[in-house]
């Protein structure tokens, strides 16, 4: 039988998940003189289905809560490169970005968050969440009672509190390559979109000297078996198959996922829990393609953070968040369904073949905007 521990009467803050939204906002809030708890389900951190792109808004809040990437290694990118069949297009992205790890920089932020002086929790999954008199949450053998209870479970559901998406057609496939020296030498410092009929990859190199391919396929193609899929996409881009001529894959198995809404935001609705707040994938996903997860996650951190001090209800955040992000979202909705559209998205490509600093200019169009990045510089002192 589960155990009632309430947290009642020390104006305790809960936090459901350690990945990057869930540790910054867990981080700020304790750096704010806040009581935090933690719960991540996982005992230690994994690999995750990420393509481990840190852009520049990525590294200003991780430098903000207190962890340069310069100390957590990886790998510079400073270029983008457009490969669609035997057509390859290179650009200088508008930031220098860095290829990590989700393992080393979700493992640096919980310790982080130790050090701040948040509860973590760690090996504790949340079987169900209930907001109708009072938030509770049923973790583990425990029935916690939280004042205020911070939804940062990425693409995980949980009972009681699942968004209102719908679920897209593509899986995400991940995977760690050992490229030759040669191809690792013509890899380094780009970021490399491929694409291929109904879908695309990411390829960049990550710390350790590995290449991290992420592929986005229709869930059709996802039914094929990864050496036969991989062979598939090889035989049909050129470009993949010489990258990976020879390359060791470094994983028994490619890490997947499901599902993934695309274009979700979570607006206010009237009947929100008054101490209930979303952040990261629970609150928005953007196409994978564009490199900016991870700064739409720590933004929505530092945005809930500063609404939380403020003693704002979660509909004031998710207004803001909608207002900060709304636009970026919906651009790389765009470009996603024209770089996919069979007679669209070859057009498009010539047109950059033509003009390559259409696609440095595509990326600065769907990043974090500069001015809703500038309100959250301060997360105790500075309201979002």
């Amino acid at each position: 039988m589960a155990t009632a521990v309430s947290l009642y009467g020390v104006d305790m803050i809960l936090v459901v998940g350690g990945g990057p939204a869930g540790a910054a906002c867990a981080i700020g809030l304790a750096q704010a003189g806040r009581a935090v708890m933690l719960i991540e389900r996982e005992t230690a951190a994994i690999d995750k289905v990420c393509g481990e792109f840190v852009s520049a808004e990525t590294q200003i809040y991780l430098t903000r809560l207190g962890l340069p990437t310069a100390a957590l290694g990886g790998h510079e990118i400073s270029m983008l490169r457009l490969v669609h069949a035997e057509r390859t297009i290179t650009a200088p992205l508008p930031f220098a970005g860095v290829g990590l790890r989700r393992r080393g920089l979700d493992e640096a932020l919980l310790a982080l968050a130790v050090k701040n002086g948040v509860q973590v929790r760690r090996g504790q999954a949340v079987r169900r969440i209930q907001t109708s008199g009072g938030i509770s949450v049923e973790a583990g053998d425990e029935v916690l009672r939280p004042d205020l209870l911070v939804l940062a479970s990425g693409k995980h559901e949980i009972r009681g509190a699942m968004r209102p998406t719908r679920a897209s057609r593509f899986v995400g496939l991940k995977s760690y390559f050992a490229l030759t020296a040669a191809q690792h030498a013509a890899l380094a410092n780009h970021v490399e979109l491929i694409l291929f009929r109904g879908g695309y990859a990411g390829l960049q190199m990550v710390e350790g000297g590995l290449a991290n391919l992420s592929l986005l396929v229709d869930k059709a193609e996802a039914r094929n078996k990864w050496p036969a899929l991989l062979a598939s996409l090889q035989r049909a881009t050129p470009h993949l198959a010489l990258r990976l001529d020879q390359a060791i894959d470094q994983l028994p198995n490619p890490l997947a996922i499901a599902g993934m809404p695309f274009g979700f935001i979570h607006g206010p609705q009237e009947d929100d829990p008054p101490n209930l707040f979303r952040l990261g994938d629970q609150a928005a996903v953007i196409q994978s393609f564009t490199g900016d997860g991870l700064a739409i996650a720590l933004h929505s951190a530092a945005l809930a953070v500063s609404r939380i001090i403020a003693g704002e209800r979660p509909q004031a955040y998710y207004k803001q968040l909608r207002a900060d992000i709304g636009g970026q979202i919906l651009r790389a909705a765009m470009l996603h369904r024209a770089l996919t559209t069979p007679l669209l998205g070859p057009t498009l490509l010539a047109g950059a073949a033509l003009w390559p600093a259409t696609l440095t200019r595509a990326a600065a169009w769907t990043r974090v905007p500069d001015t809703a990045m500038a309100r959250c510089a301060t997360y105790a002192t500075m309201r979002c």
